[in-house]
């Protein structure tokens, strides 16, 4: 075997291992990246869970507030029609969306029903027949337990967002995760006093 031929075996060689190494290095960024974005997607997943929990609160709620003698209908024609924008805004309950706008009327319909039932329980304050209905105190407990619920799942979602978002935007992965189909993921908004769930809870033993 002469040099000519040792040499080219050679550097195939090195070839090789550079083609080697590098699908090993282009697999473990990527494999990061994946479960970066799985993580996302999980508290995604979270979000829509605690959202639909509250969701389902609501028809038992409207009915059992419906029953009480002069209660504002108005009140409860504006949480039947904040739920029902809810309903409208279609978004992939399995996948983090991508489009910042898509999100922002996600959470525009949910804070806009977070808030309608914020003002219906704040009326019902003035009913000492409602604030007396054991079925009206279970639904009260179970809404403040669903809005910590959504506010922690929500903060959990920008916590992995911002994970993901800051891996694929960093030198290497920023060289390859555009071409490999990562993109960012929008946040939730802050907006003011998104810092605390809706002040839902009341003192059913006071008496006006």
């Amino acid at each position: 075997m002469n040099k000519f031929t040792v040499g080219c075996l050679g550097i195939g060689a090195v070839v090789v291992v550079l083609i080697i190494g590098i699908a090993l290095w282009m697999s473990g960024r990527y494999n990061g990246m994946v479960s970066s974005k799985q993580e996302v997607d999980a508290q995604w997943a979270e979000v829509q869970n605690q959202y639909q929990r509250r969701t389902d609160l609501i028809p038992n709620l409207v009915q059992t507030v419906a029953g009480s003698a002069n209660f504002e209908k108005s009140v409860l024609t504006e949480v039947t029609q904040a739920r029902a924008s809810v309903g409208q805004v279609k978004i992939d309950p399995a996948q983090a969306p991508t489009d910042p706008a898509q999100l922002r009327q996600f959470q525009q319909a949910q804070d806009s029903l977070g808030g309608a039932l914020s003002r219906l329980l704040v009326v019902a304050e003035r009913y000492p027949d409602l604030k007396a209905n054991a079925n009206f105190q279970n639904l009260q407990a179970q809404l403040e337990g669903t809005e910590n619920r959504v506010s922690t799942a929500r903060n959990r979602f920008n916590e992995a967002a911002k994970v993901y978002n800051t891996g694929i935007q960093t030198v290497p992965n920023v060289f390859i995760a555009a071409t490999l189909g990562f993109t960012q993921r929008p946040y939730f908004e802050a907006k003011a006093g998104s810092d605390s769930p809706p002040p839902v809870q009341f003192d059913f033993n006071q008496r006006k």
